[in-house]
């Protein structure tokens, strides 16, 4: 998903519901483009057409609404109060299927609606994943936190595809794959933030495998003198998580070979993004505790030439032993 922070907000109504208001009239296209960028999943890449791009930056803008009413550390708001924005937000959404939007963001979705065919199930989903914020805090196995991802973050490469005009089973078979891995690593990049707001993604039986709990993990980021034995199993369970993560980019890149131009050519950076993600983990020694490590553009884009090298040979991404 979009889990970036926004200055999107929501505001009470004198009524008991709420209304969405966004700033002034949305952020411009400029703003959104630039917090894209800092994004794994790059939604409105610079390679892709104007009219493309601007669906994917009304898709875009949608996706940080929804993340951020979602927030659990925004001011002021309770759980309670976050589930009736997200309630809100789902039937300002039928709205917008209707054309009759009034919120500055889905007003803007509203074309995109149109002209890509876009029904309002991957929308939904992307809203209950934050209701699923709402009520789950941890998670016990990797079948439960992938049913999370199936909201959090495959629909948004289904929606991409959709607005290529290239949605088939195959391909969003193959897009969750990679969505699924990206999200892993924003989780995994996360990890810090993820414990101050009293969530745990990685799950729990893959930190048994390293002898580590969940309170492990609370105890190393808050940097505590905890044995030696508690950090070695949390970071062995991070990079237990790095490698799945890689395995479903691996699962999902063959997506690539079924795209042709421009469209490649952004799947593959997509693609690029999660392994540059992975690569920053690893460069750390999987010692996330002092904030997310992030790719550079260079790295990013050296992972981006090697995605394309290896897929020019019909071979699927392979990571170098050595990351420069």
């Amino acid at each position: 998903g979009f889990r970036t922070r926004s200055s999107l907000r929501a505001t009470a109504r004198p009524r008991a519901d709420l209304m969405l208001v966004s700033d002034a009239a949305g952020p411009s296209a400029a703003a959104v483009m630039a917090r894209a960028g800092a994004e794994n999943f790059p939604v409105a890449s610079r390679v892709l057409p104007r009219r493309v791009r601007a669906h994917l930056l009304a898709v875009y803008g949608f996706a940080r609404l929804v993340d951020e009413l979602g927030d659990a550390t925004r001011d002021g708001s309770s759980a309670a109060g976050r589930l009736a924005a997200l309630d809100e937000l789902e039937r300002e959404l039928d709205r917008a299927l209707d054309g009759r939007a009034t919120d500055p963001l889905l007003v803007r979705l509203q074309p995109t609606l149109r002209e890509c065919g876009l029904g309002r199930e991957p929308f939904v989903r992307l809203i209950e994943a934050n209701r699923m914020d709402q009520r789950v805090n941890r998670y016990e196995t990797w079948e439960q936190l992938r049913s999370y991802c199936a909201l959090s973050a495959d629909p948004v490469g289904e929606i991409v595809l959709h607005v290529f005009g290239k949605a088939s089973a195959e391909r969003i078979a193959l897009s969750d794959s990679v969505c699924t891995a990206l999200q892993v690593a924003e989780h995994l990049q996360d990890v810090a933030e993820d414990v101050a707001a009293g969530r745990f993604y990685i799950p729990a039986e893959d930190l048994a495998r390293f002898r580590a709990t969940h309170e492990d993990v609370r105890a190393f980021v808050a940097l505590e003198h905890a044995a030696p034995s508690v950090a070695q199993g949390v970071r062995g369970a991070l990079a237990f998580e790095v490698e799945r993560a890689r395995s479903l980019l691996r699962e999902g890149a063959p997506l690539i070979d079924t795209l042709r131009g421009r469209e490649r050519l952004a799947v593959a950076a997509f693609v690029a993004g999660g392994h540059a993600a992975l690569d920053a983990i690893e460069r750390v020694g999987y010692d996330v505790r002092r904030g997310a490590p992030r790719a550079s553009s260079t790295r990013r884009l050296l992972a981006l030439a090697r995605v394309l090298a290896d897929h020019s040979r019909g071979r699927s991404w392979r990571p170098h032993a050595q990351h420069a």
